[in-house]
């Protein structure tokens, strides 16, 4: 594990960048650290392309102490506007040399502690995806919530575009990957809080407020329920919801930090991009 100096930096957080939208591309322009020793994550969703992806992180490892990356599903896409045209593991890896490159944190490396103003704690990039156990209610299996999902015509992108080659499913591919990283967590020192970042919440209850229950399916899985107990968590940051908020679940903060579409973020009354600081905490922040 790597650390960093004691000081008056910040450990901040977004995700949902989504630079394919030239609104959003100029938020990263302007994003800017407030000092030299703020850490940021980035809790996926950057871009559907190898191009811009690799743009937005340059620009910000160029401009923060440390960037953390962990994939979002838009990253994962093999799109078609895409050059570089991997699918599954084979593009994960792709993305995962590319910010080893940059000098950017993915979830393949040593985890970085935090020792500034609210550390020491562990940043645990994550990588984990879904498995379809977060069911509509009335839904038993995969297929019924499927069925329904493309009933209401709410059905993630992911279905054509997220390919979980070599695994045989996506489900699959998440068990594989919440094994491991379990895993790697339980051999962190027992003294050691962490701060566990994934593109989706370690939980279902952020999905209580979704327009559109049924996309719950494509948040995350239930395989990681206890995790916010088990890995001594204190802030888990997560994304993709586009829901940015602040909620509490059995007294450990969950920070949802997505910019959103700017369909979405013209609605809201504070800036677009704001940076959400995860330490030290800010005060009065979301409901316990």
């Amino acid at each position: 594990m790597t650390g960093t100096v004691g000081g008056s930096g910040r450990l901040l957080a977004i995700s949902d960048l989504h630079i394919g939208y030239s609104e959003n591309r100029a938020l990263v322009e302007r994003t800017v650290p407030g000092s030299d020793d703020d850490w940021l994550i980035v809790a996926g969703d950057v871009a559907e392309t190898v191009t811009d992806i690799r743009w937005a992180l340059k620009t910000l490892a160029s401009r923060f102490r440390k960037v953390v990356w962990t994939p979002g599903n838009h990253e994962l896409w093999t799109h078609p506007r895409d050059t570089v045209t991997l699918r599954g593991v084979a593009r994960y890896e792709y993305l995962v040399e590319l910010c080893r490159d940059l000098g950017v944190t993915t979830p393949e490396d040593p985890y970085p502690v935090w020792s500034g103003p609210g550390g020491p704690v562990a940043v645990a990039p994550l990588f984990l995806l879904y498995d379809y156990s977060f069911l509509p209610e009335g839904c038993a299996t995969k297929e019924e919530g499927l069925a329904y999902a493309h009933g209401t015509g709410i059905v993630c992108n992911d279905e054509y575009l997220l390919h979980p080659d070599p695994y045989p499913s996506r489900e699959a591919w998440c068990r594989a990957r919440v094994s491991e990283t379990g895993r790697r967590l339980a051999e962190l020192p027992e003294d050691l809080p962490t701060v566990l970042v994934n593109h989706y919440p370690l939980d279902r209850h952020p999905m209580d407020v979704l327009w559109y229950p049924e996309f719950a399916m494509w948040c995350g899985t239930r395989l990681t329920a206890d995790w916010h107990r088990r890995f001594r968590v204190a802030a888990m940051v997560y994304g993709h919801l586009h829901i940015p908020r602040t909620t509490w679940h059995e007294g450990v903060r969950f920070e949802e930090v997505s910019v959103g579409y700017p369909r979405e973020w013209r609605k809201r009354p504070e800036p677009p991009g704001r940076l959400r600081r995860v330490l030290p905490m800010e005060d009065g922040t979301g409901d316990r």
